[in-house]
C-alpha cells in the first residue's frame, strides 16, 4: 500500500545524482530496503537516527541533501526534530497500524508507504532518484482527425521545431501500420533501436539507456517502426517506455493513430496535451467528432488544430465550435512541403515556413503553460 500526502522530492544539490538515504535500525526492514535500492541501481546511505550535521560552515548533511529519505516506522520517533524538508517517505510492514499517519505528520513524510505492497512503487522512485530525474518532458500526442490528415507531419514538425530551439526532444511513433516516422524524416537506415526492440519489456525502463538506444535524426531522437514483421507492443511496454522518456525530460512529441487500443490507451494517459489536427471541411470534422468523442475518454487536455483551405462557411473558430473543443491554432498551406519531403527533407525544416512558425507559438505556449502549473 502507498498513499499520498504531497509529493515530488527535491533535486540532488548541483544537479548531482546521488542515492537515497535510509534511517532504521530493524534489521529485515533494512534487508528490504538495500534489496530494493540494488533493483533500482541505487547506492544508499544508511543510519539509525538523523545524521549529524557536517563542521564544515555551509555545507549541508545527508538528511537535508539527499533526493529521497527512507524512514523506517521504528525510527520515526528519533527523527522528530529533523529540519522538515520534502522527499520523506515514511516505511512500515503492518497494513493495520492507524497510528503510522500521525507518526506521518510528526517527521513531516510526504508519503507512508507499507512493505510488500509498494514495492513497485518504491522502486520506481529510487530508480528517479539514481538517475537524476528532473522536471518530466512536455508530452505531447497528434492525432489526424480523418485519414490523411496530415498528423504524422505536425508531429515531426513539432519535434524537428523542438529540436532546433534547443530542448532535448524525442518523437515516438505510436502507429504501427503509419509506415515510420524515420521514413518521413529521411533516416529508415540509421542505427538504433525499434519498437519491437521493446516488446518484451517488463517493469520499468531506464530513461538514460532509452534514449542511448534509439536513432538520433536531426539532433532528436526518435522511435519508429522497423519494416520487419509485424509485432505486437504490450500495452505494459508501451507505459514503460513512454514513462522512461517523459522521465528524461525536454519534449516528447507522439504520433497517434485513430484506432485507440490499449497500448494507445496506455499513451494517452501520459500525455500533457493533445492536438486533433483536423482539415477545414465538414466531412473531416464529422470524422474528428467521432475521434474525440473515443480519445476525450482518456484525455483530458485535447485540443484542435485547424489545417486549411477552408471549405466555404468554416473557419478556424468555427471549427472548434462544432467539435466543442479549445482552438490550438491554425496550420496554414505551406507551398513546397511535399516537394521538401520528397528532397529528404523534414517537416518543420525551414524555420520561417508557416509550420515552423505554428510549432514554434505552439511550445512558447506550452512552456508558460508548465511553468505556471508548476
Amino acid at each position: 500500500m502507498t498513499t499520498t500526502i504531497v509529493h515530488d522530492p527535491p533535486p540532488a544539490a548541483g544537479g548531482r545524482q546521488s542515492g537515497p538515504l535510509i534511517v532504521t535500525e530493524d534489521t529485515e526492514l533494512l534487508d528490504d530496503l538495500l534489496r530494493l535500492c540494488a533493483a533500482a541501481g541505487a547506492t544508499p546511505e544508511v543510519h539509525h537516527s538523523v545524521p549529524a550535521v557536517p563542521a564544515a560552515p555551509g555545507q549541508r548533511g545527508s538528511w537535508e541533501a539527499a533526493p529521497l529519505v527512507l524512514v523506517g516506522d521504528d525510527a520515526a520517533r528519533r527523527v522528530r526534530g529533523a529540519v522538515r524538508r520534502r522527499g520523506v517517505v515514511l516505511v512500515g510492514r503492518d497494513q493495520d497500524d492507524s497510528g503510522v499517519w500521525q507518526r506521518a505528520v510528526e517527521i513531516g513524510a510526504d508519503h507512508v508507504l507499507m512493505l510488500p505492497d509498494g514495492e513497485q512503487w518504491l522502486v520506481d522512485r529510487i530508480a528517479d532518484v539514481a538517475e537524476g530525474v528532473g522536471r518530466p518532458a512536455i508530452t505531447v500526442g497528434v492525432i489526424g482527425g480523418r485519414g490523411g490528415a496530415g498528423a504524422s507531419t505536425l508531429a515531426c514538425a513539432l519535434a524537428v521545431t523542438s529540436a532546433r530551439e534547443g530542448m532535448r526532444s524525442l518523437l515516438v511513433d505510436a502507429d504501427p501500420l503509419g509506415g515510420g516516422l524515420d521514413v518521413l524524416l529521411g533516416g529508415e537506415t540509421a542505427e538504433g533501436l525499434r519498437w519491437p526492440a521493446f516488446a518484451a519489456s517488463r517493469g520499468r525502463v531506464g530513461s538514460g539507456a532509452l534514449e542511448e538506444s534509439l536513432p538520433e535524426l536531426h539532433s532528436l531522437r526518435v522511435l519508429s517502426w522497423d519494416r520487419g514483421d509485424r509485432v505486437t507492443v504490450p500495452a505494459q511496454a508501451v507505459r514503460a517506455v513512454l514513462a522512461a522518456a517523459r522521465r528524461r525530460g525536454g519534449t516528447v512529441v507522439v504520433d497517434l493513430p485513430r484506432r485507440i487500443d490499449d497500448g494507445v490507451a496506455e499513451v494517452l494517459a501520459q500525455l500533457d496535451v493533445g492536438l486533433l489536427l483536423v482539415p477545414a471541411e465538414l466531412r473531416a470534422v464529422a470524422a474528428a467528432d467521432r475521434v474525440a468523442a473515443a480519445v476525450g475518454m482518456v484525455l483530458r487536455d485535447l485540443r484542435v488544430v485547424v489545417r486549411g483551405p477552408y471549405a466555404s462557411g468554416l473557419d478556424d473558430r468555427e471549427v472548434a465550435r462544432l467539435l466543442g473543443l479549445p482552438l490550438a491554432g491554425e496550420v496554414p498551406v505551406e507551398s513546397g512541403l511535399l516537394r521538401a519531403t520528397e528532397s529528404r527533407r523534414p517537416p518543420g525544416a525551414s524555420a520561417r515556413g508557416p509550420l515552423a512558425r505554428f510549432c514554434r507559438e505552439f511550445w512558447e505556449r506550452a512552456l508558460v503553460e508548465k511553468d505556471g502549473a508548476a
